[in-house]
């Protein structure tokens, strides 16, 4: 049987030049968000297979790489479920709960948690989207006000800021203004979820397709009608109250609409003109263990890109499924789209700055003993100055090979002949 050279679809490789840019982007982050007080923490890329499947992942429960028991618990196994006890994560949400339950005795409360990894999702692989991706997360368990939202919204906007990714607009909502507005339909719970789905579409179907895929559902048409005024006005609210006074005075929890008031306004001082912050109604967020504020942060480059880039919410219910409810810990965090973020700096064909010089020294075949020990001499003694220097022997097609070079950023080309 043939090897195959090509990798399997949707995980990618990566260059050197491409390495080169993924290590700035890591190391600005990791320094970003270190001077927040986020600690860095490591968890495993295979997950229980209960872990994955306890319908906290929305859609990206049916995207698990499951993976096959091994040697007798394999052969006893009997029917679909029970071949697999593991999986590859989707997310590095449901490792961190997993990994404070288990560590708790030993960590900071609160707890600021930034975890970098590989995920992996049997999705349909696409520009800046693969099977496997490398996620950045940060996390803050054991602070239930909003200043957790304010600290996740402030650290990932510096963040871009650094990156040079100042034209972004954050979107904030809340799953309970999303259940408001649904009750306030007089739409049962139970609709609560495929209504969700349906809203998430509103950016490419508009209103009027929320609206025929609503009658779809056969629910009742006055509070179809309700539904589809309370999105007539668009999505960009700068105010929280002045869409929840309108349309749900009296279907709110207390402090609901102040709470998103009091998030906007803050992140609103802080950002300057960084990028802007907004209320958007359709926000909805696909994971099903959101339960209060959600946000994503979308880059405003119409010329260029449109789409989201980072998002996240709070899931304050999700460490107590862990402890069987013995241990209960509120939690909010924020996902970024690093692989989003590295295809803009390569296609801004964005080069990594570097300090000192680059030099290659190329050395002619069969170049004597000692001058060989001269030169690597020279050569260390240029490393030790904080210089990047390559020593190889020189190509037969020496043009070609000097081409290359200059091509990953050797600016000085010294050829040793004798």
């Amino acid at each position: 049987m043939a090897m195959i050279k090509t990798p399997v679809k949707g995980m990618p490789e990566q260059l050197p030049s491409d390495m080169e840019i993924r290590e700035y982007a890591l190391r600005l982050i990791k320094e970003t968000y270190g001077n927040f007080g986020f600690s860095l923490i490591e968890t495993p890329v295979i997950e229980h297979i209960e872990n994955l499947t306890n319908k906290q992942g929305g859609e990206n429960e049916s995207l698990i790489f499951k993976i096959l028991k091994r040697g007798d618990k394999l052969r006893e196994a009997e029917g679909q479920e029970e071949l697999c006890d593991s999986g590859l994560r989707y997310d590095l949400t449901v490792p961190l709960s997993r990994f404070f339950v288990n560590n708790m005795n030993v960590l900071p409360y609160p707890f600021k948690a930034l975890q970098i990894g590989s995920s992996f999702r049997a999705d349909k692989p696409q520009k800046g989207r693969f099977r496997q991706f490398t996620q950045c997360d940060i996390d803050i368990i054991g602070d239930g006000s909003n200043l957790a939202e304010i600290e996740l919204i402030s650290a990932t906007a510096e963040m871009l800021h650094r990156l040079g990714m100042d034209n972004f607009k954050i979107r904030v909502g809340d799953r309970r203004i999303l259940k408001a507005m649904v009750a306030a339909c007089g739409f049962s719970n139970e609709s609560f979820d495929e209504i969700c789905i349906i809203l998430d579409k509103m950016d490419k179907i508009g209103v009027s397709g929320v609206e025929d895929l609503l009658r779809k559902m056969e629910l009742p048409e006055q509070g179809i009608e309700k539904y589809c005024s309370m999105l007539a006005d668009g999505t960009d609210y700068d105010s929280c109250k002045r869409f929840t006074d309108s349309h749900l005075a009296g279907a709110l929890a207390d402090g609901v609409a102040e709470n998103m008031e009091t998030i906007i306004s803050c992140v609103r001082s802080i950002l300057g003109n960084k990028g802007d912050v907004v209320f958007d109604p359709s926000l909805v967020r696909g994971m099903g263990y959101y339960t209060g504020s959600i946000f994503e942060i979308e880059l405003n480059d119409k010329k260029n890109y449109s789409f989201s880039i980072a998002g996240g919410g709070r899931y304050d219910e999700m460490i107590g499924k862990f402890s069987e409810g013995k241990i209960q810990a509120p939690a909010c965090g924020f996902s970024i789209g690093f692989e989003r973020i590295v295809t803009i700096l390569k296609d801004k064909g964005f080069k990594v700055a570097r300090s000192g010089e680059s030099v290659a020294y190329l050395l002619r075949p069969g170049l004597a003993a000692g001058r060989v020990r001269e030169v690597i001499v020279e050569v260390n003694k240029l490393r030790d100055e904080g210089n990047r220097v390559l020593i190889s022997p020189k190509a037969k097609n020496i043009k070609a090979q000097i081409e290359k070079l200059e091509e990953y950023g050797y600016t000085r080309i010294v050829k040793i002949e004798e």
